[in-house]
């Protein structure tokens, strides 16, 4: 029996693409998003085993009850994808709102449902959390100070809940998901991107990754040479770049 699957973030992007893969797979897809119109689209679109829920992540309690909805009306969930995230690339907008912003959205955001589906899967005895990091989390980036900060965030702390995962009693995956560049409306009009993917290409590979449960992959598989390269280059020379 295919599984029931929570998308967070489904309405543009890496979301919306695998929310349209995995139902074509197989699985009962809910999808969350602030703009209704967009996932009444995707429902529309996809019409049957989609089931779709208004969700801010940045109002934390009102999102775990949006979720909480959702469970119900799905009958339960397997699967729930951290996906939500906004990105100031280029620092079009410096300053201290902008940076909350990104830290509300992908790090307040993302830990409040975070926690929440660790302790659903524990009570419930199985489940697989996938968050969706990014390349971006394994150095700091002068164009991009919250964004990268806060996927470096996301990345340990789905680290942290993996070991404690491999502690419990539950069955718990905890997959870690780090695209590099993808199309979407946050790569669209940006300059000097290399290695931009195609959406769909991305959704699939994160697809296979879901079903295999791996602790952690790059998508595209070519961005592992990227986070090699990365992590070889020592302080001094990453900060005179």
């Amino acid at each position: 029996m295919k599984k029931k699957v929570a998308i967070i973030g489904a309405t543009s992007g890496i979301g919306r693409a695998l929310a349209v893969e995995m139902h074509n797979r197989g699985y009962t897809v809910g999808a969350t998003g602030r703009r209704l119109e967009r996932l009444e689209e995707l429902r529309n679109q996809l019409k049957t085993n989609t089931y779709i829920q208004y969700m801010d992540v940045t109002d934390l309690d009102d999102a775990i009850s949006q979720l909480d909805q959702l469970k119900k009306d799905m009958g339960g969930l397997d699967i729930i994808v951290l996906n939500s995230g906004v990105s100031n690339y280029q620092q079009e907008s410096v300053g201290r709102e902008p940076d909350l912003h990104v830290i509300d959205v992908n790090v307040r955001g993302f830990a409040n449902l975070g926690s929440y589906a660790f302790n659903l899967f524990e009570e419930q005895g199985h489940g697989h959390i996938v968050g969706i990091s990014s390349v971006a989390g394994l150095f700091g980036w002068g164009l991009n100070i919250p964004y990268n900060a806060s996927k470096s965030f996301v990345n340990t702390y789905l680290q942290g809940y993996r070991q404690k995962a491999n502690h419990s009693d539950a069955d718990i995956a905890v997959s870690t998901i780090m695209p590099g560049f993808v199309e979407s409306e946050m790569t669209e009009g940006k300059k000097d991107l290399f290695w931009v993917q195609p959406t769909k290409k991305a959704a699939k590979q994160i697809a296979e990754a879901i079903e295999k449960q791996k602790n952690e992959a790059y998508i595209t598989k070519r961005w592992r040479l990227v986070g090699w390269f990365v992590k070889l280059i020592p302080n001094w020379a990453w900060n005179r770049m």
